[in-house]
């Protein structure tokens, strides 16, 4: 049986204390003495420095206070006073079997809830939350995949490795391969200042661009194959991925025929300003499914067959939905940054992936606490606004269910959420945040809101070389 098949508690409670202990451990190695993991090395060293291990765990307590609803329905955020506690807890893993090939593989945990189990806005305050709380907290795995990294030129590059590519050094022009279990957004849609919902900011619509429905299964994560190239000033990335069967499922359609994710992304650095890096990507997807209509649910709805829209009895195989985004990166000095996405997708046939917006632009930035004497420390603020297509606005508004929205009716109004976090580094890996939240129209709807949440957020998170370890039961 697979991680992915356990169900004892005690289980996941040995997860936790595992994890717990392999983040914090490398804090009682009186040899480290820097705030960062000592990662792998690639060089002739030994056979132990060759691996990866490192944890992390994530906890976050939201809170709302009550607020203006002139109605409600199945999927509304709920009114009333309310608060939820969510973890994350990861332990990442990796072997390099050869310099240029690399397998990783990630057992995670996801426990706890969301605010209204996640349901009622579309750009969710909580980016850790699972939207399916009956999968339990059982551990399962994340990812497992190979990393193939091709050379096509002799120069090289330094990186820092991480948990998803090991090496400490590239060819500066190179081909790079991932095969298997993966989360589309470790690689697509990437963002420097807005991706990071662990050190960053916490918002579904701020963390990853919204209306990139992108492929994976309710936890986040899908199979799949990615290519990309990378050269000075440059990098293409061509990502096929399953759809999960249903909107918001678990099990993943394994027949390319009828059903896959087609990922495209450009990267571009032109630095137009001296000295200051400026990152733009441009990205375009292309989803296959067993997707519903909106327009074929209000018909059915209108004409006097269904007693509601519903959109999953209008569902046919081979149903297109297809988006483009921006994303921009631009250093301002050198401890301020700025970000901003735009995406658009077509909106013709159900929200099936990630969430229920057709339309969206941010604009955000950070700055680290240098200013302050706190090099470590984070501020963050950003502006999010969301949209939805004609048919889907009609489709809310006519009592239709999405699998986040669904008020029974709908005064539209653009959903608008402001964002703002300090993060602060307390030592090593062991940060603490609080996170401010406020949502205008949730949901779309103008007869609810604005509502604020508060957050709090620990995170703990380390890595922990085996040679290390060696060293240290050795003596």
């Amino acid at each position: 049986m697979t991680l992915e098949g356990a169900t004892s508690d005690d289980s996941c409670l040995r997860l936790s204390f595992i994890l717990l202990l392999v983040s914090l451990l490398p804090v009682g190695l009186a040899a480290q003495t820097d705030d960062n993991p000592t990662p792998p090395s690639t060089g002739d060293s030994s056979f132990l420095d060759r691996f990866w291990i490192s944890g992390q765990a994530n906890f976050i307590r939201q809170a709302h206070d009550t607020f203006r609803s002139s109605y409600s329905g199945p999927n509304s955020f709920q009114a009333p006073a309310e608060h939820a506690t969510s973890r994350v807890l990861t332990l990442f893993t990796g072997f390099q079997i050869t310099k240029h090939l690399e397998i990783l593989a990630d057992v995670e945990s996801a426990g706890g809830y969301g605010l209204s189990n996640a349901l009622g806005i579309a750009g969710f305050p909580n980016v850790d939350v699972v939207r399916n709380p009956t999968l339990g907290t059982a551990p399962y795995i994340a990812r497992v995949m190979l990393h193939y990294i091709v050379p096509l030129s002799k120069d090289n590059m330094e990186a820092t490795s991480n948990p998803l590519s090991l090496a400490r050094t590239l060819p500066a022009r190179r081909l790079e391969f991932r095969l298997g279990k993966m989360s589309t957004v470790d690689t697509f849609d990437v963002n420097a200042v807005g991706s990071d919902s662990h050190l960053q900011f916490m918002n579904w619509t701020v963390v990853n661009n919204g209306a990139y429905d992108y492929a994976a299964d309710t936890r986040g994560y899908t199979y799949g194959f990615i290519a990309e190239y990378d050269a000075p000033g440059l990098a293409f990335r061509f990502g096929e991925t399953l759809m999960p069967t249903v909107a918001n499922g678990l099990t993943l359609d394994w027949n390319l025929a009828r059903a896959r994710g087609e990922n495209f992304e450009l990267e571009l650095l032109p630095q137009p300003f001296k000295k200051r890096a400026t990152d733009l990507r441009l990205l375009s997807y292309i989803n296959h499914a067993d997707m519903g209509s909106y327009r074929e649910a209000i018909d059915g709805y209108l004409s006097g067959h269904d007693s509601v829209p519903d959109v999953t009895l209008y569902r046919r195989q081979g149903r297109i939905k297809y988006g483009f985004g921006v994303n921009l990166e631009q250093d301002i000095t050198s401890e301020w940054r700025a970000f901003s996405r735009l995406g658009w997708n077509d909106g013709r046939n159900e929200s099936f992936a990630y969430t229920e917006v057709d339309r969206t632009v941010s604009i955000g930035s950070d700055l680290t606490g240098k200013l302050w004497h706190r090099p470590e420390d984070k501020l963050g603020a950003a502006f999010v606004a969301n949209a939805i297509s004609g048919d889907h606005r009609r489709y809310l508004a006519l009592g239709g269910l999405g699998f986040i929205l669904g008020d029974g009716a709908l005064n539209y109004g653009l959903e608008k959420i402001f964002e703002t976090y300090y993060t602060a580094h307390i030592y090593r890996g062991i940060s603490f945040a609080l996170d401010w939240q406020h949502i205008t129209d949730p949901g779309y709807n103008a007869a609810r809101g604005p509502v604020s949440v508060i957050s709090f957020r620990i995170h703990v998170e380390d890595a922990l070389p085996l040679s290390k370890i060696a060293a240290v039961v050795h003596r």
